[in-house]
């Protein structure tokens, strides 16, 4: 209430029906992976929304260099800094998220088949019928019975 993030001196931590927000107060910062054009791209796509009070910054791989919207210079900061330490890290956990969710989509198309489509047929159902025929190919010119 103090810095005045809170709407009408409500407490902001839970809605209506008393459970937890997930995010009790709004962000201050996003940090972007890149460089000069990254940010610009994050700054226009916040002013398009009407957003101001957000600020941005973004961090460049290849010297560590943070970059600020508007700014034709990097700022950058001692490599012992822990302010770098800290961007280094949400960066890298970011970079960490999307592999992994980029490798479980790649890995389920993978192991999907033609089977998958069939509405109401399990997994032990699929077994059973690629055991009992051999394959899907002769599962396709079997008869109903």
């Amino acid at each position: 209430e103090r810095t005045g993030e809170w709407a009408d001196g409500e407490d902001g931590l839970t809605d209506e029906d008393g459970r937890p927000r997930r995010f009790a107060y709004p962000p201050q910062l996003v940090v972007v992976d890149g460089g000069q054009p990254q940010v610009a791209a994050a700054k226009r796509a916040l002013d398009e929304l009407g957003i101001d009070d957000i600020a941005v910054c973004g961090l460049a791989k290849r010297l560590e260099e943070v970059w600020l919207p508007d700014d034709d210079d990097p700022v950058v900061l001692p490599r012992t800094s822990e302010g770098l330490y800290l961007l280094q890290r949400v960066r890298d956990e970011a970079h960490r998220f999307a592999i992994t969710y980029q490798r479980a989509k790649r890995a389920k198309r993978f192991r999907a088949g033609p089977l998958d489509d069939v509405p109401g047929l399990g997994d032990a159902r699929k077994q059973v019928l690629i055991k009992h025929f051999g394959s899907v190919k002769r599962l396709r010119s079997a008869t109903i019975d």
